[in-house]
């Protein structure tokens, strides 16, 4: 066991952790954020994305004990300070970028990630970007549409 030190959305936090314990797990289980969601365990499906120390990675990958002293942001840490929903989350709720809501906080963290390296996307970059976030529910486009939105950007009509 060993003792693993970082900032999650915007607090210190600290616990002793295996060597093998995921970061997907530390956050779920160790700090009761189960937002992350577990869906492949095998860095497939992108449900489980979060920020470390600003990139958007795949937390199912990664152990604890690696990012030791980095700055974490979960979907849990989008909101506004007033407990209000993001910019982005608010367009895919208008834009119905969601249906079952599983790969939803992925979705999230990763067109988050897209729109802080490039704030003015194709729609081709969105679709590309998002290829390795995985949605059963959406056909995708709704979830285009929200990060379009997000960028004052449209869509055309499918």
């Amino acid at each position: 066991m060993t003792k693993t030190t970082m900032t999650v959305n915007g607090k210190p936090v600290a616990a002793e952790t295996e060597g093998r314990t995921l970061l997907s797990a530390y956050l779920r289980e160790g700090l009761g954020l189960t937002g992350t969601h577990i869906g492949c365990d095998t860095s497939q499906c992108g449900a489980c994305v979060v920020h470390v120390d600003g990139k958007a990675v795949k937390s199912c990958s990664v152990f604890a004990q690696d990012v030791e002293g980095a700055d974490v942001k979960t979907i849990e840490g989008m909101a506004n300070p007033d407990g209000s929903l993001s910019v982005i989350q608010q367009a895919f709720q208008d834009n119905h970028g969601l249906q079952c809501g599983f790969c939803t906080p992925g979705m999230v963290m990763s067109s988050a990630a897209l729109l802080a390296e490039n704030a003015n996307p194709t729609e081709t970059e969105v679709r590309h970007y998002l290829e390795g976030n995985i949605c059963r529910c959406t056909g995708y486009h709704n979830i285009v549409k929200a990060v379009m939105a997000t960028s004052g950007q449209t869509v055309p009509a499918e």
